[in-house]
């Protein structure tokens, strides 16, 4: 039987490592946790023969892997919006869809693990391949050497490294580029939030296009329709959702998601939606609206509007 209390001692420093790595690989953190969960349980049971030639985390994120990966061939992989066709097309989203989810994210975590789970870096991973997926995140997020990562996936050092070229040249096509994403973390930032969250309130579709770069993108999971471009999205926004002022009320989460910042939508006094922003200096690029109001007890955030002001007070 082993040792309960050592085990604790050993792994439990790393776990939320381990829910945000499955995060990554899986792309909803209903999964990571679950799969967190199960790598915990397998570690537990194998602990006795864990002969430490690799150090616990190193060990875990080897469990985690080829957990994840189990799971991949089981459920198949997350989608955004984008990933289904062109903006503007308006298509119903198959029943068997699963789509990318936000990640509660710890405001104390280091800024590179805030930037290296954001919506559109989780996203672009999906697009790999699953053992490629494992190979760049073990490498080039978890830092583990070639080696290791060969030993944890059943194959060789130069397998890794070809595998970890070609994951890395797909990122580069299909993944924003960290340089241009920006924390709001200036007074310009979080006046164009405020500004954002005013447009909303208040129905003002002009206001809400001087906070909007041209290329900004709308996404709404789980409806398959996005929009690319500021007069698109105006054009939506006006016509279907900023229709009347007063609607809704945007209130800030208690929780961010992915590092980003992340609003609680209520419409009609219950939670309507959860709006996770990507910005930077030329604006708001991308927006993400989740129309799963089942995700705001996860963000710490109340039902009802009442209850979120006083949260906030």
């Amino acid at each position: 039987m082993p040792d309960t209390m050592e085990f604790a001692e050993s792994a439990g420093p790393w776990r939320r490592e381990i829910v945000v790595h499955c995060y990554r690989m899986l792309g909803s953190a209903g999964d990571a946790e679950d799969a967190a969960q199960e790598t915990y349980l397998r570690a537990w049971r194998g602990f006795d023969r864990f002969e430490g030639r690799a150090s616990v985390r190193t060990w875990l994120h080897q469990i985690a892997t080829n957990v994840c990966l189990r799971f991949l061939e089981q459920r198949g992989r997350r989608v955004l919006p984008a990933d289904l066709g062109g903006p503007d097309e308006d298509r119903p989203a198959a029943a068997e869809t699963r789509w990318v989810g936000p990640l509660p994210v710890d405001p104390a975590d280091a800024a590179e693990t805030r930037q290296k789970v954001r919506l559109a870096f989780v996203a672009a991973l999906q697009h790999l391949p699953a053992r490629q997926r494992a190979v760049l995140i073990l490498r080039d997020v978890a830092d583990l050497p070639a080696g290791e990562v060969a030993e944890a996936l059943g194959t060789t050092p130069v397998a890794v490294n070809s595998a970890l070229l070609r994951a890395r040249e797909r990122m580069s096509r299909e993944a924003p580029d960290p340089d241009e994403m920006t924390e709001p973390d200036s007074a310009e930032m979080r006046s164009r939030l405020l500004r954002y969250v005013a447009a909303f309130e208040q129905a003002d579709v002009g206001a809400l296009a001087a906070v909007l770069r041209e290329d900004v993108t709308l996404e709404m999971p789980p409806l398959a329709t996005w929009f690319a471009g500021r007069e698109p999205v105006l054009g939506f926004l006006g016509t279907h959702v900023l229709r009347e002022p007063g609607s809704f009320a945007v209130l800030p989460s208690k929780i961010n998601a992915n590092g980003q910042p992340t609003f609680a939508m209520y419409a009609e006094g219950q939670a309507h939606a959860l709006n996770v922003l990507d910005l930077d200096r030329g604006g708001i690029r991308r927006i993400h609206i989740f129309l799963q109001p089942e995700l705001f007890p996860m963000f710490g955030q109340p039902v009802t509007p009442a209850a979120g002001r006083d949260l906030h007070s």
